[in-house]
């Protein structure tokens, strides 16, 4: 029996790194990327070995479990645990030392992949096994599942790239793994020892040789014949033998260039059929993929499935013939088409489609969800197209569908299936296609798990795999490496049943009652929440790699990552039916999560399931603090629209400038409304942009859509653009007249309800969103564009105003009409021929445009008119409110160190500095002090359009 009494005061007293048994510490770690949830006692991120085996002291006095976790991305359930977690991630993550002479590395067991391999690839060397989640999961998890990836063509599985690990049982013996029993303790040595030599001729024919053999423990490798490796045969026990805190791992040479033929099939099984033809051919992967799961993709040569088959060369001419000489050779065997991709970015772009799989086969074509459970079966590459077709039939017998795809060279295959897992009758059907499917791949001399392991999606079917006797001996090990079993219990070895501990069974069954409309969840918040699958693509910190998630980015905390706050809320709606997080949507630890969220989007398009934390976190503060006071940003910020048109109406603006430019009253002010007191406030313009449209003239400007003209546009006067940068919108004006369209401007005041959405007041934001339709309601029946020129108030029209009103027609009439400043020309002036500008540039895609609106127009607008270069990812961080909120302001400013300031830093001399958002343009000129401009601004400026007798200028845009 488990003493859980004074088990976090006994860890705190022991363990120097951090313990926490918070509900919101236990919730982030209640599952991983699979379809199972356990709830721990608590975490410990140990700071190194001496930690380790303290902790394990203190849990083992007291019978408590001890689970290892890296970055939680196991599709097996294998890194959940109802003990103590054990976070490798925060502190032992260090790359001890790589010897590039002897070609190795010593890391410690939270050091993410593609760190090792950047620091690998300063010397030509690479760590060779890559999966999918290359920029997240951590070595210490890939030994753990003997993790494989698209190269293991080339180099092999995890475990043969192992070649020493230091490891501690649960007993607290230290052991030094490699090859012979020399490093182990004598007890382990002795019982290892005597096992193998009483089992020869079982281990010697009881495993299937397979390139991907990954389920079961590998007691093959202690065989006298395969050197005793202990390394090997430990890599893939998935934490139920040891803990591990440091390994020597094998590098290999890096191929100086590579070329990647792209081969298009009939379908799924003709591509599985030529896979293995092509290994003769030396390539370093055969990755297949259906047209089920790609989609649309341009550049596909022609057909239903397709191989992505990468080679390498000494050289890039080398490697493109290669790649020609490959694909001559699969025409021959019956590809329908070929192209050879040599561009790096081009590689990479097609690379991402296969990479973001794991997340977007959770969806089916029609939307409805696929889970995991049979996500890597392996069989013999040669049988893979027959073993293919069976199981589609298989799929089909149980009337269940998925979109196979996966190391084709390796006979692996990926899947997500559309099991009701929801359900009794779902969960039923889930246990028997899983045991019909066990016997398939058996039936065709294959492995159970060929990447991910066992854990708990399929440990409860090994004997089928291999007998009940060779399972025994798997017992046999567990009990001498950990006779207490306590590591990781109920995986692999006596495993829990397959249908028990599903995360979904906590969840409500009826709809929650909320306020958007979820339309691509069916309404149901639940199912919202269920889009995160936990592959953890918001985890990765390397640049260049979009916006998600700014906050998790400088923190690295789990809880501020995009599936941490999933987590959250997931545990937050288990509420009382055993969830973590029980107060609902009072929760002050799923608040705390959220508060750190920036509301940038950038999960909405970056996430491969398309999971919207904004829409999340807007939705959580409007009942959170239902019938409650809010924080004092919230009606500061929040109502900004109504301060600002109150404002001007009294003509203060002056003042109001004045008064911010004293500072005991302008400290007064900014703590009054809950502003960062580092945070300088924005100055208002004298003139707003309405007041100088309306001054231009009756003619200029008339309002609505009489008389009707193919080149009128609706200029959106959005908050920002009125009150503080009117040179936006007069630039705005310039250029669509130049172009030769007609600009009318809403006869009355227009909100898109972004500040009232970011802050969580929907009630409000709906009032002001009807309103803005009834405004606009002779426009949209005319049929004409409406030009956003604020990103975030573009994207709100665009996405939360047809979302918080989907039952009135005009707001997606609304969100349909709503075109970019850059969209609107290509699209109503594709024959004008702007100015050319011929600069470099430098700054931001703002975050809304990158989730929500897209940059393609922009992007060719601006080499239309020769701004070379492009913008940098990431986010500014000020992003509306929160980098103006109190207490963000460290957070704000270090989202905006991430890449924007050093990029403009960098800039060349004359450089043009873009920033369409006003949110980057403040940060920019508060923190580097330099002025960022609207691509409008500057194509006005090079037009010398005069409005109103005056031209545009740099520092102020067009004048009156």
């Amino acid at each position: 029996m488990a003493d859980h009494d004074g088990l976090p005061a006994a860890l705190r007293a022991s363990v120097r790194g951090d313990v926490d048994f918070g509900a919101a510490a236990r919730a982030l770690t209640t599952m991983d990327a699979s379809n199972y949830r356990r709830v721990p006692l608590g975490v410990v991120a140990p700071k190194d070995a001496a930690d380790v085996a303290a902790a394990l002291a203190v849990c083992r006095e007291r019978g408590v479990p001890v689970v290892a976790r890296g970055a939680g991305t196991s599709i097996a359930g294998q890194a959940t645990g109802v003990g103590v977690v054990l976070d490798f991630t925060r502190h032992m993550n260090a790359i001890v030392r790589i010897d590039p002479d002897a070609r190795t590395a010593v890391v410690q067991p939270g050091v993410v992949l593609d760190e090792l391999r950047t620091a690998a690839g300063a010397h030509g060397l690479t760590f060779g096994p890559d999966p999918s989640t290359h920029a997240r999961c951590t070595l210490g998890g890939m030994i753990g599942n003997n993790a494989c990836g698209a190269h293991s063509v080339a180099w092999g599985t995890t475990a043969d790239n192992v070649r020493a690990l230091d490891v501690l049982t649960y007993a607290g013996e230290r052991a030094r793994l490699g090859q012979g029993w020399d490093g182990l303790p004598p007890r382990l040595a002795d019982g290892l020892r005597a096992l193998v030599d009483g089992e020869l001729a079982r281990l010697r024919t009881g495993f299937p040789e397979l390139p991907r053999r990954i389920s079961g423990y590998a007691l093959d490798a202690l065989l006298p014949e395969r050197r005793t490796d202990v390394a090997r045969a430990f890599t893939g026990s998935e934490g139920t033998l040891g803990v591990l805190t440091e390994a020597t791992l094998r590098l290999v040479e890096t191929p100086g260039a590579r070329a990647l033929a792209v081969l298009g099939y009939a379908d799924e099984s003709g591509a599985a059929d030529a896979a293995h033809l092509l290994l003769p051919y030396g390539p370093l992967t055969v990755e297949g993929m259906a047209a089920d799961l790609v989609g649309d993709v341009p550049g596909l040569p022609k057909g239903g499935a397709w191989l992505f088959v990468e080679v390498g060369g000494a050289t890039p001419a080398e490697a493109a013939a290669r790649a020609a000489e490959l694909c001559r050779a699969a025409v021959a065997d019956g590809a329908a088409g070929h192209t050879v991709v040599t561009d790096p970015r081009g590689q990479r772009a097609l690379w991402r489609v296969r990479e973001d799989a794991a997340g977007t086969a959770t969806r089916m074509p029609d939307g409805s969800e696929a889970w995991p459970g049979w996500e890597d079966c392996a069989v013999p590459p040669a049988r893979l197209g027959g073993y293919l077709r069976e199981f589609r039939a298989l799929l089909a017998h149980h009337g269940l569908r998925g979109a196979p795809y996966g190391h084709f060279g390796d006979g692996c295959v990926h899947v997500r299936i559309d099991f009701d897992l929801l359900g009794e009758a779902g969960v039923r059907r889930f246990r028997e296609f899983s045991v019909d499917l066990a016997d398939l791949v058996v039936a065709h001399g294959g492995s159970l798990s060929g990447e991910h392991g066992d854990g708990q999606a399929r440990a409860e079917l090994l004997p089928r795999m291999y007998g009940p006797e060779l399972v025994a001996l798997f017992e046999r090990v567990k009990d001498l490496w950990d006779p207490a079993g306590g590591l990781n219990p109920g995986i692999l070895a006596r495993p829990h049943r397959l249908d028990a501990n599903l995360r979904f069974a906590v969840l409500p069954r009826r709809p929650v009652p909320v306020e958007f409309g979820y339309p691509h969840d069916g309404g149901d918040f639940t199912a919202a929440v269920r889009r995160c699958v936990g592959v953890a693509k918001c985890r990765d910190t390397s640049a260049g790699t979009g916006v998600m998630c700014p906050s998790y980015r400088v923190t690295r905390e789990e809880r501020h990552s995009t599936r941490g706050r999933a987590r959250l809320l997931h545990e937050m709606l288990a509420g009382e039916r055993g969830g973590v997080v029980t107060d609902g949507w009072r929760s002050e630890e799923v608040r705390e999560a959220l508060d750190l969220c920036l509301s940038c989007k950038g999960c909405r398009s970056d996430c491969p399931v398309g999971v919207d934390m904004a829409t999340h976190k807007a939705e959580f503060l409007h009942h959170h603090y239902a019938g409650r006071l809010r924080p004092a940003g919230h009606y500061a910020m929040g109502w900004l629209p109504v301060w600002l048109r109150t404002v001007t109406a009294a003509r203060i603006a002056p003042v109001v400038n004045a008064v911010a430019r004293v500072g005991p009253l302008a400290a007064l002010a900014k703590r009054a409304g809950g502003i960062a007191a580092e945070r300088a406030l924005p100055e208002l313009a004298p003139e707003t942009f309405t007041r100088w449209w309306r001054a231009r003239g009756p003619l200029a400007a008339a309002h609505g859509p009489e008389p009707v003209r193919e080149r009128t546009v609706v200029l959106w006067p959005d908050t920002f653009t009125e009150h503080f940068s009117p040179a936006v919108g007069r630039s705005a004006v310039a250029v669509l007249e130049a172009a030769g369209l007609r600009v009318v401007v809403p006869p009355k005041a227009v909100c898109c309800g972004l500040t009232w959405v970011s802050t969580g007041q929907l009630g409000r934001a709906r009032a002001v969103m009807r309103r803005t339709l009834d405004v606009m309601a002779p426009a949209l029946a005319a049929g004409l564009p409406v030009v956003g020129l604020e990103p975030s108030c573009t994207a709100a029209l665009r996405t939360d105003l047809p979302e918080l009103l989907p039952d009135d027609p005009r707001a997606a009439r609304l969100a349909s009409a709503v075109k970019t400043f850059a969209q609107v020309i290509e699209e109503r002036a594709p024959d004008w021929e702007p100015p050319r500008l011929d600069r470099p540039v430098v700054g931001q895609t703002h975050c809304h445009q990158h989730a929500v609106l897209g940059d393609a127009a922009e992007r060719r607008l601006r080499e239309r008119v020769g701004l070379t270069g492009g913008l940098s990812g990431g986010c500014c961080g000020l992003a509306g409110n929160f980098g103006f909120e109190r207490g963000h302001y460290d957070v704000s400013v270090a989202c905006a160190e991430e890449q924007l300031l050093p990029s403009v830093r960098e800039a060349p001399e004359g450089a043009e500095v873009l920033a369409d958002g006003f949110s980057c343009r403040t940060q920019l000129e508060q923190l580097a002090g330099r002025r960022g401009r609207h691509l409008a601004e500057a194509l006005a400026e090079a037009l010398g359009a005069r409005a109103q007798g005056d031209g545009p200028r740099r520092e102020g845009g067009p004048g009156r």
